[in-house]
């Protein structure tokens, strides 16, 4: 149940204006992530001034989650989901 690892390059598009503010990674050869995987990108931190939009290329580490790391993973994430919505049938306001 060891870890798999690789390093892959990477493209890092960071945009920094008024309308977005974002960093995406994407991943040489399409590779996909799932979940529990960890991504690690290789090189000094990035930082652009405001107004710009820039991109980058490095390496990344990629490892591969296990088969119960997924699955635990996949736990937490459905018991996460429920925090972000409250239902309720009372009728009427709330007192």
């Amino acid at each position: 149940m060891m870890a798999r690892s690789f390093d892959i390059p990477c493209r890092i598009a960071v945009e920094q204006s008024e309308n977005h503010f974002h960093a995406h990674v994407e991943l040489a050869d399409g590779i996909e992530m799932e979940p529990g995987d960890k991504v690690r990108v290789h090189g000094d931190p990035i930082s652009i001034p405001f107004g710009r939009r820039e991109v980058f290329h490095r390496t990344a580490t990629v490892t591969r989650a296990g088969p119960l790391e997924r699955a635990l993973t996949r736990l937490a994430a459905y018991f996460d989901l429920k925090e972000l919505y409250e239902v309720s049938f009372n009728p009427g306001r709330i007192k």
